[in-house]
């Protein structure tokens, strides 16, 4: 009798059967990608990084482009080919490592929720959900439930 094949499979908890494969996959690989940017990145300042994308900017990398392409689209966000040096590149590296360093710290940002992502408009500012005003917050009333 022959063990079940299980190699390559991942088995999900019942929660991933509501939302979806690809979007637990998605999760995980989020989280994975947000472990590893920590180890190069804690306390790094990407603040300009963030504030490009808060003050309007955008970023849909194409794959079809080639790599000059992509560092020079890469380029233009303030701050971003800088941050590739923690990881060990220089200049002289090659485009093709160059645009992947400086998508993974993108997708780091991604993934500590400091910019958003999605695949119709790319990169771009976070989504922040804005609290109320303290004017127009409603007033609870003072009063205390009565338990038997």
């Amino acid at each position: 009798m022959r063990p079940a094949p299980i190699t390559g499979k991942l088995e999900l908890e019942y929660e991933g059967e509501l939302k979806g494969g690809d979007t637990v996959a998605r999760e995980i690989i989020r989280t994975a990608v947000g472990k590893v940017y920590t180890e190069y990145f804690e306390g790094a300042y990407v603040s300009q990084i963030v504030q490009w994308f808060d003050l309007g900017g955008s970023l849909k990398l194409d794959e079809t482009e080639d790599s000059a392409t992509m560092v020079r689209q890469l380029s233009g966000i303030q701050g971003l080919m800088e941050k590739t040096k923690a990881l060990g590149l220089s200049v002289n590296e090659p485009d093709a490592v160059r645009a992947a360093a400086a998508e993974f710290v993108l997708e780091g940002l991604y993934a500590h929720r400091r910019i958003s992502r999605n695949e119709e408009r790319g990169f771009a500012a976070e989504d922040k959900k804005r609290e109320p005003r303290e004017e127009s917050k409603p007033e609870r009333p003072n009063f205390r439930r009565q338990y038997n």
